[in-house]
């Protein structure tokens, strides 16, 4: 009878250790704190966690959505850019861009998407595509000037709408998302600053606009 019961209580530890191990292992929801996007190296993109608060805010399912159409439009006019012009800086510049847009877009907004039932947008809104079309019947210098002008207006419009997000979002991976994009956009802002002095483009307004 001692042997059973001792056989038991083995039993019984084993199970409770085999399901505190499960539990560690378990993603406890939330993105990684990782620091996005540095400057001059490669991202390192967090995954999007999977366990959301039980509300869901229109407010960030509209950030996601909006921000996830906007990333297309920045990968599109870089792609552009990468075409057309025939300056080293932009071309780098719209490189950089091209990549990190999709990295945000495939490692943030695409997995949150789904975990807040948002359906993913087909293209770039009609604003973003009609400025695409002014810009593929230019060329040369005034290819570049239009380009980065639009750049810098996009990146500054989006970096409000990051910044409120940071501020006004109720889910806690949405809120993560628009911090760490405002990060990335300030850094893009920054870089497009810069590439906008070497062609004497102005950093604030601009003939050219977009969303």
């Amino acid at each position: 009878m001692q042997n059973r019961l001792s056989a038991s209580l083995a039993l019984c530890s084993a199970v409770a250790l085999l399901a505190c191990a499960t539990l560690a292992a378990q993603n406890p929801g939330g993105m990684p704190a990782q620091q996005p996007m540095p400057q001059q190296t490669q991202p390192s993109m967090p995954t999007a966690g999977t366990q959301n608060g039980p509300q869901q805010s229109m407010g960030d399912q509209a950030f996601v959505s909006e921000s996830m159409q906007g990333n297309l439009a920045e990968i599109q006019l870089a792609q552009l850019a990468q075409q057309k012009s025939q300056s080293a800086d932009v071309k780098q510049l719209a490189q950089k861009l091209e990549s990190e847009h999709t990295q945000m877009n495939q490692k943030w907004f695409e997995p949150e998407a789904k975990a807040l039932s948002v359906s993913e947008p087909k293209g770039p809104s009609k604003k973003d595509k009609k400025l695409m079309e002014k810009l593929q019947g230019l060329s040369g210098d005034e290819f570049d000037k239009a380009y980065i002008t639009a750049t810098l207006k996009d990146h500054q419009d989006d970096l409000k709408k990051y910044q409120a997000e940071s501020g006004a979002a109720q889910d806690p991976n949405v809120k993560q998302i628009a911090q760490m994009g405002t990060k990335v956009i300030s850094q893009h802002i920054e870089l497009t600053e810069q590439v906008a002095k070497n062609h004497n483009v102005p950093v604030e307004g601009g003939e050219v606009s977009s969303r």
